[in-house]
Parts: structure tokens; C-alpha cells; sequence
């Protein structure tokens, strides 16, 4: 029996983009889901060049569940002190909480500067060095990995920050572990990987601003939901009343009503699904099927909601008139 395989080649990035910030950036900015997924988190593009003094740095972030500052500096070239100070530089200037260079050849001077870093610096900072590759097999299009060389002592950090937490706080962090880890590992839904000692978290929808949430709420519910948050109230509303135009096709495809709350009184709005009678305490002794039920929710929020929501933040403009909310 003949088998023929492939021959995997490495192939060189300035191909691909010529120019690091008319090309590569944007690309990336466009792709942080790819980027998370090497990092173990979700990430939502606040802007490109974001400003520091006189300087820019290449794109700034944000962590979706905790809100964390993320700083990204891009090179298509091996690392270097120059890039070193900026990105020191970028961190103070946004008081960022994420930092990683991306480069496509990592220096060992490099990483040891990152590393010692990481052993030094408060445990809330942490800083990343990643070595962007292109690979392809024959003549197939090239494929983007993006590859750890550096990266914070996660165990050590996380032991160190983690104050004393109640009970019910390490039931949270104990029902939504297995949860994420279903979450990531079998539907590809979300990139982060250690779960805290929270009632509440939020998913990346893959559009800045709103996000697919699950939380357990004061009122002794478990809740599944979009939350509509894009920096400004009138648009907000906007968006909710876009959607709201087509409820009814909207609660055909979720199979179930759905909460549909403006919220008058705040910026934010949500539309959600709810379990009701489900406290923490509940998921003692039936924490599968709650699981199960929040699961199902949050996958079925993205197969309905995720197709309408690039198209119609495009279609709302900013600071939108007399909001129907």
C-alpha cells in the first residue's frame, strides 16, 4: 500500500504582509480569536495605533470576562531592544494588565527579559512573547500558528494573587470549571481556560461590545444572555430595538421566550433566557444537568444571535437618533 503524504513547510511571513502596519495589524486586529486561543483568552479590539505621548502602540485589547487592558506589539521580524522599551513603554502609558510582543523570530535575551518580568512584577500583569509562524503543505494556503515562547508562570501567579475565597465562592469557581472546559474543548466557544470565583462570566461574541453572558442572579435565577454594550446608550438601544423589530423569528429559532429587558435606566441592554429556581447551592446535587441547561443556551445564543450581530452594528450608526428605548 502507497501513502503519500505532504511535506510541511515553513513559509515566510513578509509574503503574506508586506508591511507589518498596513498589513499585518489590521489582519490581526480582524483575528484576535486566533490569538487567544495560543494565549487562553478572549479578546475584544478596543483600537488600532492606540495613543501613548507621542508614540502608538499597535493594538490595544481588552479581556472579555474581566475587562483586563490588552497591549499588542507586532513585529515581522526577530525581536529587538527597541521594540523591549516600547512595549515597556505602552504598558505604563495604558496601565495595561496584558502585554505580548509578537515577533516572527524570538531572541533568547528576549525571552529572558520577558521571563524575568514575569517573575517580578505584580501578579496582576502578565506579559506574553509570541513567535508568529506561517506553514503550509505543498500548495495549500499558508496557516498561521501562533506559538508560546514566553509566557507568565500561570500556576505560581494565580497561587500567589488568589486571596481566601468563601464556600460559595469555590462552588461558583467549581461549577463553571467543567463548564469552560466544555466550552472550549468541544464547541469552540470560548479560549479561556481557568475559571474563578465569580456567579458571573462573559463570552466573546466576536463583536466589540457585546458579549454572550451567564450568571446566576441575586433573585435565585440562572440566566443566558447577549449583552449589548458598545460605549454608548443611544446606540445600545438602537441595537436592541433592531433586534426586537424581529422578535418573533428571533424566539422561533431559540425554540423558547426569551427576556427581553432595555434597561431604560442604564447604558447597557440584554436579551436572556432564564432557569428559574436555581441557586448555586442547586448544582450540589444537580450540577450536570444545570450545566447542561447553560450550555445549550449559550451555544444556541450564538447560533441565532451570531450571524445578525456584525451586519447590524454596521447598519447602526454611531450615536443613533431618537432610540425606539
Amino acid at each position: 500500500m502507497t501513502i503519500s503524504l505532504g511535506r510541511l513547510e515553513h513559509v515566510d511571513a513578509r509574503t503574506v504582509w508586506q508591511s507589518e502596519p498596513r498589513d499585518f495589524t489590521p489582519w490581526l486586529a480582524q483575528n484576535l480569536g486566533l490569538l487567544g486561543e495560543a494565549l487562553g483568552l478572549d479578546l475584544e479590539l478596543v483600537q488600532m495605533e492606540a495613543p501613548v505621548g507621542n508614540y502608538a502602540c499597535d493594538i490595544e485589547a481588552k479581556e472579555t470576562n474581566s475587562g483586563r487592558r490588552v497591549i499588542i506589539e507586532n513585529q515581522l521580524e526577530s525581536t529587538d531592544h527597541t521594540h523591549l522599551g516600547q512595549l515597556v513603554t505602552y504598558a505604563a502609558g495604558l496601565d495595561a494588565a496584558v502585554i505580548v510582543w509578537i515577533a516572527t523570530s524570538v531572541r533568547d535575551e528576549h525571552r529572558e527579559a520577558i521571563d524575568f518580568l514575569n517573575r517580578h512584577t505584580r501578579e496582576a500583569v502578565d506579559f506574553f512573547v509570541i513567535a508568529l509562524e506561517l506553514v503550509r503543505i505543498g500548495t495549500s494556503a499558508p496557516a498561521v500558528v501562533f506559538r508560546l515562547a514566553a509566557s507568565p508562570n500561570a500556576w505560581a501567579k494565580n497561587a500567589a494573587a488568589r486571596p481566601e475565597v468563601s464556600d460559595r465562592m469555590n462552588s461558583y469557581r467549581s461549577f463553571f470549571q467543567p463548564l469552560m472546559d466544555e466550552l472550549r474543548e468541544r464547541h469552540h466557544f470560548t479560549n479561556a481556560r481557568v475559571a474563578q470565583p465569580q456567579s458571573w462570566y462573559a463570552f466573546s461574541s466576536g463583536v466589540t461590545g457585546i458579549t454572550y453572558g451567564l450568571s446566576f442572579t441575586a433573585k435565585g435565577e440562572l440566566r443566558a444572555e447577549v449583552y449589548i454594550d458598545v460605549g454608548d446608550a443611544s446606540r445600545n438601544k438602537a441595537i436592541f430595538g433592531a433586534l426586537n423589530e424581529v422578535r418573533t423569528q428571533i424566539e422561533d429559532q431559540l425554540g423558547e421566550p426569551a427576556v427581553w429587558e432595555p434597561l431604560p435606566e442604564r447604558r447597557a441592554s440584554r436579551i436572556g433566557m432564564v432557569r428559574a429556581n436555581t441557586k448555586i447551592e442547586d448544582t450540589q446535587s444537580n450540577g450536570d444537568a444545570v450545566r447542561s441547561w447553560a450550555v445549550n443556551r449559550l451555544l444556541k445564543l450564538k447560533e441565532v444571535f451570531g450571524p445578525r450581530l456584525r451586519p447590524l452594528l454596521a447598519s447602526v450608526p454611531n450615536n443613533a437618533a431618537n432610540p425606539p428605548y
